[in-house]
């Protein structure tokens, strides 16, 4: 699984942040009023602390905040506010890496259970959840099996799957099908066939030497997607964003997926066709490690 991880007891005592108070674990709740328990209405971002320091945190924020605006609510916090609420959280966990924290904001308190925002009645909700959480190196060793599911990534004129938004059901279903059909991830097609992504993390092949990933109109606007493009480029590695098919899935050279949360994972498989991933000359591993490098290069650039 992508997001399999290594169980930790210290997270039974970790302190979460609601609202910028901070309490323990079994105390941390919310009202049954929250526009996000309701409906699903608010944004998230899933972050990295490495070496002490939040991993592409201004990145992250753009996100946010460009969430935020299309959904069009106010955080009510500025950027410096959060990045200050965030910082101290793992500073009261005492914390410097290994951590996941996935930072949740929603509309706020309705004054009736309705989905028209008018009825909103309190500023924005504002929780942080920082946990332990190393991947389960089992995923890099054996590889994931994907499994290419019925549920497709809408268009943005319908629900734009460039919104990290609390309402994931479709990715829900989709990882659903995969799990029922022994999968460890669902591969998800967009409204025309071609290759989108995966259900929680970005798709990437290698053919030839060359990276391709999917066009990204179908896609979350991933922030370890756009690091490995990046990297790519600077290695000289061809890099395309562009249209394929799984018939091109089944005949490539590698294929691997990237996330926040376990960086560059291999892929094994997609629907029982064996990847090989065995080529002379890795391109995942080569990225693989060059992400590695530029995530200790911005921790030991300090906060």
């Amino acid at each position: 699984m992508t997001h399999a991880y290594v169980d930790d007891p210290r997270n039974a005592s970790v302190l979460i942040n609601v609202n910028g108070t901070l309490m323990p674990r079994d105390k941390a709740v919310i009202s049954v009023f929250d526009s996000g328990f309701m409906l699903g209405d608010g944004v998230w971002e899933g972050l990295r602390l490495h070496g002490g320091v939040l991993v592409l945190l201004e990145a992250h924020l753009d996100r946010l905040y460009g969430g935020a605006k299309t959904l069009d609510f106010d955080i009510g916090l500025s950027r410096a506010e959060l990045t200050e609420r965030l910082y101290a959280t793992v500073d009261a966990n005492a914390m410097e890496g290994d951590v996941h924290i996935r930072l949740m904001v929603t509309r706020g308190i309705k004054a009736t259970p309705y989905q028209d925002p008018r009825v909103t009645i309190g500023p924005a909700t504002t929780v942080i959840i920082p946990e332990y959480k190393k991947p389960d190196p089992n995923a890099y060793q054996a590889g994931l099996r994907l499994f290419t599911v019925h549920v497709r990534r809408t268009a943005p004129d319908m629900q734009d799957q460039k919104l990290n938004s609390h309402s994931k059901l479709n990715c829900i279903q989709a990882c659903i099908q995969a799990t029922k059909a022994g999968a460890d991830e669902a591969l998800m097609l967009d409204d025309r066939g071609f290759v989108a992504t995966c259900n929680s993390t970005h798709f990437f092949i290698v053919r030839g030497g060359a990276l391709w990933t999917s066009g990204g109109g179908f896609c979350l606007g991933g922030i370890t997607r756009a690091t490995v493009l990046k990297l790519a480029r600077e290695l000289g590695i061809p890099a395309y964003e562009k249209n394929f098919s799984l018939t091109d899935v089944y005949t490539a050279d590698e294929a691997f997926t990237t996330g926040t949360f376990a960086g560059l994972v291999p892929v094994a498989s997609v629907d029982g066709r064996t990847i090989e991933n065995s080529t002379d000359r890795s391109v995942m591993g080569e990225l693989n490690i060059a992400y590695r490098r530029y995530v200790d290069t911005i921790a030991k650039a300090g906060r």
